[in-house]
């Protein structure tokens, strides 16, 4: 019988990795109706994490209340890992669900103000179900603050000079004068804090958090010089009183500065995104035991090649012989060195010319088509 792995992430905007692997379950079966299929929904530690790793372990998802990046009370969502995926209680929390910018509208954003507050206390509900492994996903993060709300949140105080704790917000950073671990949550010693962190950017400087990514938050120039010089005298401070030198660390410009803030407040540990969910889910015994792996991503190029989940699948499969399948909304330029790295083939799922939004619309449609016609293929050699 021939064995099919899915473990596609997720076509941005358009549909979850669980929903892809359900299309191209679909289209496949047309095809190859005495297959078995496998269905591992897979990401690479941003947006959509916790829905992949809670389907591929038969885990659960629960919401609890928490803040928003401007604290307004809101609503999200904790992931509870399937108790055999883990040898103890894991939880995934995404930074996005309640700390990032799809909780405000476009005049609402600014990183002077927004917090990882919100993030933190999911963390602490986390900690209330008896968790004692949080895995953290950073991607779509609305905050520039270093991880301090979050920290915050947690039991930090973080005090300026009279030795009351600085407001929220990454524009109140250059007010920090004294970091006090002392009440931080005691759960947090006996807890593994694992963080998803695919990016190369430092904490601050041109290629840091501000400069690069402080614009999509709604950061003006002006701004991005302001929260930069916050980052560095946050680092300055967590250098003095903590002994980490937080802004030499490689990687920690992503979201605001947050991963740094987990590794240097939290003890936490930065880690590449794709690896964390793969462990996770045992995407390597799953390869090994399929004859046929197919993947994919709403995008497929040049980029790629950087943590992406095609890119991921590919080299776990590539020494075990495995041959791998991509499919794609859309095939740019720079995909020629995928080939070598371990994807046989890459297939862009538009039928004809269309525009993104149609594209975007038909895409289960799409996908379950393209899967039938590559199933097709597939039954001919099997």
């Amino acid at each position: 019988m021939l064995r099919l792995l899915l473990c596609p992430d997720s076509f941005k905007e358009s549909l979850s990795a669980a929903q892809v692997a359900a299309a191209l379950e679909l289209g496949f079966r047309r095809a190859l109706p005495n297959a078995q299929f496998t269905c591992l929904p897979m990401a690479d530690g941003g947006e959509g994490t916790t829905e992949a790793m809670v389907a591929a372990t038969g885990g659960r998802m629960t919401l609890v209340s928490t803040f928003d990046p401007l604290m307004r009370p809101c609503e999200a969502f904790i992931g509870q890992l399937g108790d055999a995926a883990s040898p103890r209680p894991t939880a995934v929390v995404e930074l996005a669900a309640a700390s990032g910018l799809a909780r405000l509208t476009a005049q609402e954003r600014n990183p002077l103000l927004t917090s990882t507050f919100g993030t933190g206390r999911l963390i602490q509900h986390a900690l209330e179900m008896g968790s004692r492994r949080i895995i953290i996903g950073l991607g779509g993060s609305a905050t520039n603050d270093g991880g301090a709300g979050l920290a915050q949140a947690l039991g930090a105080k973080l005090l300026d000079a009279t030795g009351h704790e600085i407001p929220l917000g990454g524009g109140h950073l250059n007010q920090l004068a004294r970091i006090d671990l002392s009440h931080l949550d005691h759960r947090l010693a006996r807890t593994e804090i694992l963080v998803a962190c695919d990016v190369t950017n430092p904490l601050i400087g041109l290629l840091g958090a501000s400069a690069v990514y402080g614009p999509q938050k709604g950061a003006t120039p002006t701004m991005v010089a302001q929260l930069d010089e916050n980052l560095a005298h946050f680092a300055r401070i967590i250098h003095r009183d903590l002994g980490q030198d937080m802004a030499q660390w490689p990687g920690v410009g992503a979201a605001g500065g947050t991963g740094g803030g987990l590794a240097a407040l939290l003890n936490a540990k930065l880690c590449p995104g794709f690896q964390l969910v793969a462990e996770a889910v045992s995407l390597a015994k799953h390869i090994a035991e399929a004859d046929w792996v197919i993947t994919g991503e709403g995008r497929i190029d040049g980029q790629t090649q950087f943590g992406k989940v095609p890119l991921g699948v590919a080299q776990l499969a590539q020494p075990l012989g495995r041959p791998v399948i991509a499919f794609a909304g859309a095939v740019g330029a720079g995909t020629g060195d995928l080939y070598a790295q371990g994807i046989t083939s890459i297939f862009a799922i538009a039928d004809r010319p269309m525009t993104l939004p149609e594209s975007m619309a038909r895409a289960p449609e799409l996908l379950a088509n393209g899967a039938e016609q590559v199933g097709r293929l597939l039954a001919i050699r099997h």
